[in-house]
């Protein structure tokens, strides 16, 4: 999801494509100069096999996206077997592997405006380069994030904790467009899921491309993008309105004529930038490292 976020903290936008620049104030910042270290004699012990080393869930996830995007870029669909790889890896992934609790201000049913209005989410970045993006929408109840779409990508969306319904389409390959911002889709999914469950996937052509969100409940999605938008190389997040297949159809139409079945399809048009329904505002993450 590529949007506008409120600046809160010093997080990236998940519009953003190019990689962050290193920290000059980072210890492993290559502008510091570090100290010599004398070589010991003997062979140096590898970290991973020390009995301190643990790799955590969210670093193996980190890994395993490496691999499993290593060769990707937009459109491109990765194997069966990496694909169930790293839905192995996200369908263990629980609340505490990435420091999130319910309990935590941006789950908090009075944590947004007193208008009515859709309530703020929080998304948390966890890392962005090239080849894919992790993060986590943190959404409070009634929280939405509207309907949207993933141009040339796969993208996986772990549920944490909590209920959430989802809403999603598919373009209808070969029908004719009503206009140059309204085009015929087909419904894939409108029900609710209830954590735990196995993460979902959506691909570049079919999955339920174009999605909703609405948190019956307060809940938090970790989701896998690869590649991840980026406007200059043309995958822009577009925001749609649903129409019934009534609205903008009569019984002359070639889509009705064609038996396209009303209650499995919608018309959906194109919205601005900035959906007055979007509610985003970016915090930093604080769980436990995604990278050395």
């Amino acid at each position: 999801m590529g949007f506008e976020m409120k600046p809160e903290k010093d997080v990236l936008s998940k519009d953003q494509c190019k990689v962050k620049s290193p920290n000059p104030n980072s210890v492993n910042s290559p502008h510091i100069k570090k100290k010599k270290k004398k070589k010991k004699r003997g062979m140096r012990r590898k970290r991973s096999d020390s009995p301190a080393y643990e790799i955590t869930p969210v670093r193996r996830l980190f890994d395993t996206c490496k691999e499993v995007f290593s060769n990707g870029g937009p459109g491109v669909i990765p194997s069966e077997d990496k694909i169930q790889q790293l839905r192995d890896i996200l369908d263990n992934m629980k609340p505490e592997d990435v420091g999130l609790a319910p309990t935590m201000p941006y789950f908090r049913p009075d944590y947004g405006p007193e208008d009515g209005s859709s309530p703020p989410i929080t998304y948390l970045h966890l890392h962005q380069c090239e080849q894919f993006s992790i993060g986590i929408f943190c959404l409070p109840p009634s929280g939405v994030i509207p309907l949207h779409n993933h141009p040339g990508m796969t993208v996986f969306s772990k549920l944490l904790f909590g209920t959430m319904h989802i809403k999603s389409y598919d373009w209808v390959a070969d029908a004719p467009m009503r206009d140059p911002k309204t085009r015929l889709a087909k419904l894939k999914m409108d029900s609710a899921l209830t954590a735990p469950c196995n993460a979902s996937i959506l691909y570049p052509e079919d999955g339920g491309n174009m999605h909703r969100f609405t948190a019956r409940t307060a809940c938090a999605v970790l989701d896998v993008l690869g590649p991840p938008y980026c406007n200059p190389e043309g995958r822009h997040c577009t925001y749609f309105l649903e129409f019934p297949l009534d609205n903008f159809s009569s019984e002359r139409d070639d889509v009705l004529r064609g038996g396209v079945e009303k209650e499995g399809h919608a018309w959906l048009q194109e919205r601005g930038d900035n959906p007055e329904d979007l509610n985003v505002v970016g915090a930093l993450y604080t769980g436990p490292k995604v990278e050395d």
